[in-house]
């Protein structure tokens, strides 16, 4: 009779254990777009349809005013993956190129890693962009491509062997990428940080180089889609181990070419197909989320890694009456808005209320933050993880009661230029664009009339049209010393001070002669 009681008393106890039991954390999925921007998705004006994107946004909530640590590729990717500023890396201004080392150290806590850690199965299926470490052939042995002309770098490398310092060393179980830009060679998929298929001929998707004799630039977002639906597929077995799946997709970006299915569909050419079928990508994780039932525990979020690029041919789609960066001014590469304001979609059933928005500024730097909040890690982050990182749990949950998610958010440009933006405002702290539309920096900085920095009132002036600078000189001179604080503590959150991986000396020499406050610190 104990005996029988004891059992029923064991067995009430694990019952009850159970069902006061942690919830397994959400999967999630951050899909990363190329070059797309701010006005592209059909539910924010665009003239294409993106029926998924817009499904994302019915059923999950808009970030209004979300941007990009920077306004170009690479930077941006450090800033999603480290949850740190990119000009406190390494690389202070432009991008790397597919030969390019990595960026990332192994030392860091990477959110791949940093998942790892909380019982997550991690992958990455897309573009990479962050540098790799590819082994040479021996003796300095050069080939030559087996047919046709060999052209461009990377003939050097014996792709038969594994590259380090790439995604399976910076946390990532399992890898399926290309290493750079849909336009920088080697033009090879690396499987699990291995070339599926040996560089032997010379293909050019604009930058002519090294190539698998099979690759086509053509079938990436459907080679992708596959890989994606695959892996989602495969994990779903798994009960018991949440997954993260980061998934940078080489579109709308250069070379624009949509495949045959979609060639023709958006009335308003290239750019406007190849739109179309970014969105089906995203489309196909969802019915993969769908046909696996694991849609309502998988947090999704879609965003870009910057605002549109002139390579579209902006004026043109314009003049048909699509504006890819919407209302803002300037595009990809800018310190202005068009280039690193973009659309940030979240969807998280049961969390996350459909169709809503929040109109605080956030960073895609936040993502890093709010996946550990999510797994109850946030407060035990160590000090040199994450540092210009915020959770935006708060506002997924609608428990925000409209406190500021961030103190204030740093832009930077493709040139090195920098921008910081608190409340209604925005200081650059350049004369012109930082970056590729007018006044493009050569010309900005010989130009003596135009004041040192620029003010904007963004609430009054989104587009960026009224330099106030001269008018609040007190604001101009509080967001000069909050950025120069924010690059010498090494971290915008709370915490001891961290260092920078070398002083961001890209302010010109007029902006320093002025502010010399964020010149680099004897």
């Amino acid at each position: 009779m104990k005996t029988i009681k004891h059992l029923i008393f064991s067995l009430i106890l694990f019952t009850t254990q159970l069902s006061f039991a942690a919830p397994q954390p959400p999967n999630i999925i951050v899909i990363l777009a190329d070059d797309l921007g701010y006005g592209d998705l059909h539910h924010d004006g665009g003239l294409p349809p993106t029926p998924h994107c817009d499904r994302l946004a019915a059923e999950g909530m808009q970030f209004t005013d979300a941007h990009t640590t920077s306004s170009v590729c690479t930077p941006t990717r450090y800033g999603i993956l480290t949850g740190r500023y990119n000009w406190r890396s390494p690389l202070k201004k432009s991008v790397l190129f597919g030969l390019d080392t990595p960026l990332i150290p192994s030392s860091r806590l990477t959110l791949p890693a940093f998942l790892k850690q909380q019982n997550y199965h991690t992958a990455i299926v897309g573009k990479w962009h962050l540098g790799l470490g590819w082994q040479k052939l021996p003796n300095g042995e050069t080939r030559q491509a087996k047919s046709g002309e060999t052209k461009g770098k990377g003939w050097d490398i014996d792709y038969s062997k594994k590259v380090s310092g790439g995604p399976t060393a910076l946390g990532f179980d399992q890898s399926y990428i290309i290493p750079a830009s849909l336009d920088m060679f080697p033009y090879v998929y690396l499987k699990n940080d291995k070339a599926t298929q040996e560089a032997t001929v010379t293909k050019a998707f604009f930058r002519p180089g090294p190539s698998g004799a099979d690759f086509e630039a053509i079938n990436c977002l459907r080679d992708f889609a596959r890989e994606s639906r695959d892996y989602i597929a495969t994990r779903t077995g798994e009960k018991n181990k949440p997954f993260f799946l980061y998934l940078p997709l080489t579109s709308p970006h250069t070379p624009i070419v949509p495949s045959e299915a979609w060639q023709g569909k958006s009335g308003i050419g290239d750019y406007g197909d190849f739109l179309m079928e970014t969105d089906w990508v995203v489309g196909e994780v969802l019915a993969e989320l769908d046909k696996q039932q694991v849609a309502d525990n998988t947090m999704v979020i879609f965003v870009t890694d910057n605002g549109c690029s002139p390579a579209a041919k902006i004026p043109d789609l314009v003049a048909q009456g699509h504006q890819p960066n919407g209302a803002l001014r300037g595009h990809k590469a800018d310190i202005y808005e068009g280039g690193h304001r973009v659309p940030f979609i979240v969807r998280w059933p049961g969390t996350v209320k459909a169709g809503s928005s929040f109109d605080q500024t956030i960073c895609t730097s936040d993502i890093f933050a709010t996946v550990a909040d999510i797994n109850g890690k946030l407060k035990t982050l160590p000090a040199n993880v994450a540092e210009d990182s915020f959770s935006l749990l708060p506002a997924l949950t609608g428990k925000s009661n409209d406190q500021a998610i961030r103190p204030f958010t740093i832009h930077h440009s493709i040139n090195g230029s920098f921008a910081i933006r608190k409340g209604k405002w925005k200081l650059a702290l350049c004369p012109g664009s930082g970056g590729w539309s007018e006044p493009k920096p050569n010309k900005a900085l010989k130009d003596l009339t135009l004041p040192n920095v620029q003010l904007f009132d963004l609430e009054a002036d989104l587009g960026e049209q009224h330099n106030l600078q001269g008018k609040h000189p007190e604001m101009v001179k509080e967001l000069v010393n909050e950025l120069a604080a924010a690059i010498n503590e090494g971290r915008t959150t709370k915490g001891p001070r961290q260092s920078n991986d070398g002083y961001p000396n890209t302010f010109p020499k007029r902006v320093l002669s002025e502010f010399p406050v964020l010149a680099e610190k004897e």
